[in-house]
């Protein structure tokens, strides 16, 4: 049996459900409610690419490097996607990354769920000894959200990769930590009963 397994995930301010084919039309519907794929220093798939995104990465989780998930909002409407990646079973650790939200659900508590959601599995479940979050060094918004969590930054990798648009991604890299998992655990589950995003 493989270390990580497709399984489904649910809060009350949402629902990860392991990525499938079918999920194309509302993942293209949520993806054109911002126009997200516009965003120069991410990678969201535009509507015409987003069923050779939901191919890449499900071969991805065929190659055991990824498990990718649908998330649905509590109305059960699909908000976006999320992963595993960079998957590491021998290190015990794995990435939370390639995660986009419809506007209609930024700045609710849904990220603040799914982040929970992953991290108490990662750690609970899988027995990670640190779960690790990446962004472009020019993504503020997601730096805040990140450090929001309780990660902390590890660094900061400089000409890390080379972007659709030929510039040089600065990817910025943070981290929990086993140790701090229960802490980290405690912060998010006071910030979703005050209904914080």
């Amino acid at each position: 049996m493989a270390w990580l397994e497709p399984v489904t995930l649910e809060g009350q301010h949402a629902r990860l459900e392991p990525l499938a084919k079918s999920h194309h039309d509302g993942l293209v519907e949520a993806v054109k409610d911002g126009e997200l794929w516009h965003l120069w220093y991410t990678f969201v798939p535009a509507p015409d690419k987003m069923a050779a995104e939901i191919e890449r990465r499900l071969g991805l989780q065929a190659a055991g490097s990824m498990l990718p998930f649908t998330v649905r909002a509590p109305d059960g409407t699909i908000a976006g996607m999320t992963t595993y990646m960079n998957v590491d079973q021998a290190n015990k650790r794995v990435e939370i990354g390639s995660t986009w939200y419809r506007r209609a659900v930024q700045r609710t508590p849904l990220n603040t769920q799914c982040k929970l959601l992953l991290l108490q599995h990662a750690f609970e479940t899988l027995n990670c000894i640190a779960v690790e979050f990446r962004t472009h060094f020019f993504n503020h918004q997601s730096r805040a959200a990140i450090a929001r969590l309780g990660a902390r930054q590890d660094g900061i990798l400089r000409n890390h990769q080379v972007a659709p648009n030929g510039t040089l991604r600065d990817t910025v890299v943070f981290s929990i930590i086993a140790s701090e998992w229960p802490t980290v655990k405690a912060h998010l589950t006071y910030q979703l009963a005050r209904g914080r995003g």
